[in-house]
């Protein structure tokens, strides 16, 4: 048996042996994880045809589940998909399959629909007759407490979030390419993860989450326009201007960002992860979360408590 590699980023969780014997969602049955398996003819794997959500179990309930839904049948829609079921249907298949791996709290789902099995291996969407596929795969999982504590390395890569006529940004789509080309970059550079800019050169996103920096007591993220649908990113937005926090959607560069006090992405995951070093610069510290961000941090976690207890 080969050691697993070294894999430091911001969807890094604890060891859980409880991962070894899950439960998984498949069209409709919860079979062990050997069992669970699609199609080699199945659009998802064929040609990443598909969109999926990142969702989190907290006290029993899904966080922001309406938000997600809201997300995720908006994108079937933007690329045609029929879901197939409706929204008390999926609810049901989430609930179910936590209650069948005996899940509560500190549990990630990743609910993923695809445009379903193929007649032939084309791409061509009208081949995918059999209707869609559904899977959902939910672990134990906690945040790796070094990694909350200590933060992330970033590396500048030349991977663009791109305009919205090629793909958009803000659509959950299993076609992930060019955001892990952009992982596999910043990794031979001896980082954890990708920073990437937009297509005007202001800095916008990591390959995975999205970024904000604080300057002078200003949390500063992207305009936006180029970034993902971040649920999360929407609630640190929400929070700041709930709490008197300064908070801007704005244009900023590279040397904004070296700059920075402080600097965190956000995410279903791992909620607000602290960022060290970005190009080989510290980062305020570079120790990990700032006052700012811890603030934040708390402010979020109450609201979790208060919309999932």
């Amino acid at each position: 048996m080969t050691d697993k590699p070294d894999h430091h980023g911001t969807h890094t969780a604890e060891e859980d042996p409880r991962n070894e014997s899950l439960l998984i969602y498949v069209n409709g049955e919860i079979v062990p994880r050997d069992e669970a398996k699609v199609s080699v003819y199945d659009a998802g794997f064929m040609l990443g045809d598909g969109v999926w959500e990142g969702l989190r179990l907290y006290n029993g309930t899904f966080a922001f589940l309406d938000e997600h839904l809201d997300r995720l049948y908006e994108a079937a829609k933007a690329i045609d998909l029929n879901i197939g079921l409706d929204r008390a249907l999926v609810i049901d298949a989430l609930y179910a399959t936590a209650k069948a791996n005996g899940m509560t709290s500190d549990a990630h789902a990743r609910l993923m629909i695809t445009r379903g099995i193929k007649d032939k291996p084309f791409q061509d969407p009208r081949l995918s007759t059999t209707g869609p596929t559904m899977v959902i795969i939910m672990e134990h999982s906690v945040p790796s407490v070094d990694l909350s504590a200590t933060g992330i390395r970033l590396y500048t890569v030349p991977h663009l979030r791109g305009l919205p006529m090629t793909q958009d940004p803000k659509l959950n789509s299993h076609s992930k390419l060019n955001c892990i080309l952009a992982g596999i970059a910043a990794q031979k550079a001896g980082a954890d993860e990708a920073l990437m800019l937009d297509i005007h050169g202001f800095v916008n996103t990591t390959n995975g989450c999205n970024f904000f920096i604080v300057r002078k007591g200003e949390v500063w993220t992207s305009t936006g326009d180029y970034c993902m649908n971040g649920i999360t990113r929407r609630k640190v937005i929400e929070l700041c201007r709930d709490n008197d926090i300064p908070v801007f959607e704005k244009n900023f560069s590279l040397v904004d960002t070296y700059g920075a006090e402080e600097a965190f992405l956000t995410g279903t995951f791992g909620a607000q992860t602290p960022v060290q070093e970005i190009d080989g610069r510290p980062i305020g510290e570079g120790k990990g979360a700032g006052p700012v961000t811890e603030k934040i941090r708390a402010l979020y976690k109450d609201l979790i408590a208060k919309t999932t207890g």
